[in-house]
């Protein structure tokens, strides 16, 4: 009895420090992040359905496991009856598998298809062009592409400024990329997406978003590029669409990013990332 409910209280201790190392969301949500945009939104619901149709694979085929060690389990020297074939299980454990892949895969091709979904005339246009190792936002007058629309302004990182890619909330952005040297990879954890950057020509890759929560989010190159590839970063800060409006003013009027993001009451630099000493010579 007292093995027992020592037993119970390591258990119920492991669970209680499994529990304290996340919020509610978290654990709902089986570890995977909420984002920030409509599209994050599809793919943390495709997520949630995997890991329950995975998880209730996963019981049922737990529960025969448990079932058969119990009902079959070694009673005498006697070998139990041996089946050969069994057409009803053979037919029940090829077509049922088929039927759940079929179905996840319905449901991935559909909410790609989403994701990818591109406007004819997205609210923001921003060509992102990356470079060993850093980044250049050129805003553009409209999409376009192969990026011929015309430049409003530029922002451009070095190596003692993080580039502050900014855009407004519940807006349609577009983002067109494209690369100067090698393959990077455009990449903000909190978009729950990323998508390689290759030289032009050949290709350039371009995707929307749509974001409904203001703040700052770090951003990174996700391919190895290069010496500096860890140190290739940038930040996403998402304002409301009067903010927006008037930081676009601003820049138009000559001023620099950090001073129009001065005047419209934001943070001048980057405050989820910082340059790095990279000894570049």
């Amino acid at each position: 009895m007292v093995r027992r409910a020592f037993g119970l209280g390591v258990g119920a201790a492991a669970v209680v420090t499994l529990l304290a190392g996340c919020d509610v969301g978290r654990a709902v949500g089986f570890g995977w992040p909420s984002g920030i945009t409509a599209q994050a939104s599809r793919m943390y619901d495709l997520w949630i359905g995997s890991v329950v149709a995975a998880l209730a694979v996963g019981f049922f085929v737990w529960g025969l496991i448990f079932w058969c060690v119990v009902k079959y389990r070694k009673k005498t020297d006697e070998l139990p009856p041996q089946t050969r074939y069994n057409l009803p299980i053979e037919v029940i454990y090829t077509i049922v598998p088929f039927l759940i892949i079929a179905v996840l895969f319905y449901y991935t091709a559909v909410i790609q298809t989403d994701v990818n979904r591109q406007s004819p005339n997205p609210d923001v246009t921003v060509e992102v062009v990356s470079f060993q190792w850093n980044w250049q936002f050129n805003y553009k007058e409209g999409a376009s592409d192969d990026g011929s629309s015309p430049t409003l302004f530029s922002e451009l990182g070095t190596s003692d400024y993080i580039p502050v890619l900014v855009v407004p909330t519940n807006r349609t952005v577009r983002l067109e990329q494209t690369s100067r040297d090698v393959v990077h990879s455009f990449w903000v954890p909190d978009l729950l997406f990323k998508r390689d950057q290759f030289p032009d020509p050949p290709a350039r890759n371009s995707f929307e978003i749509t974001i409904h929560e203001e703040g700052a989010f770090v951003g990174r190159c996700a391919e190895l590029c290069g010496t500096y590839h860890s140190m290739m970063n940038f930040e996403l800060r998402a304002v409301s669409p009067e903010k927006y409006e008037q930081f676009v003013a601003e820049r138009r009027a000559g001023k620099s990013t950090p001073e129009a993001l001065t005047a419209i009451g934001e943070q001048p630099y980057a405050t989820k990332t910082k340059p790095f000493p990279t000894k570049r010579i």
